[in-house]
This record gives C-alpha cells, sequence and structure tokens, in this order.
C-alpha cells in the first residue's frame, strides 16, 4: 500500500524526491503517513479536497480487503 500511494503521489507533485510514505502500526489500524514539499500540499489534497478523498477512499478499500483498518493522513 506504501508503495502505491508514494507512486501516485509521485505523479501529482512538482518534488518527487520529497514524497515520503510512513508507515506506523496503532491499537486501532495502521496509519500511513503521506509526506510531501511544503508547496506541493496544496497538489496533493487537490480542490476542495478532492484528491484527498480520492486517495483515503483506495487506502480505505485496501484496508478492507486486507481486514485491516487503514488510514491516511497528509503532511508536509
Amino acid at each position: 500500500m506504501a508503495e502505491l500511494l508514494e507512486w501516485i503521489a509521485r505523479r501529482l507533485v512538482d518534488e518527487p524526491d520529497a514524497v515520503r510514505v510512513e508507515r506506523e502500526e496503532r491499537a486501532d489500524g495502521i496509519v500511513f503517513r503521506l509526506r510531501v514539499a511544503p508547496d506541493d500540499v496544496g497538489k496533493v489534497i487537490g480542490r476542495q479536497g478532492r484528491m484527498a478523498r480520492a486517495l483515503r477512499s483506495i487506502v480505505r478499500a485496501a484496508g478492507a480487503r486486507a481486514h485491516e483498518r487503514y488510514v491516511l493522513e497528509i503532511a508536509d
């Protein structure tokens, strides 16, 4: 899942080398933290949050398929 998120995010931003995905396991599920350059946060979030919503839907669907709870956080 982390590789897919990183692949998608690299194609959205101007600084693909700054894209990082961190995985953190918590008691209530797994959190994927997407880090991008400060100037690229808006591109990952998208207009009115549409891109962020789409990315979260992908993550949630992958979690359901793996019988886990996956959450996406976007950070700079």
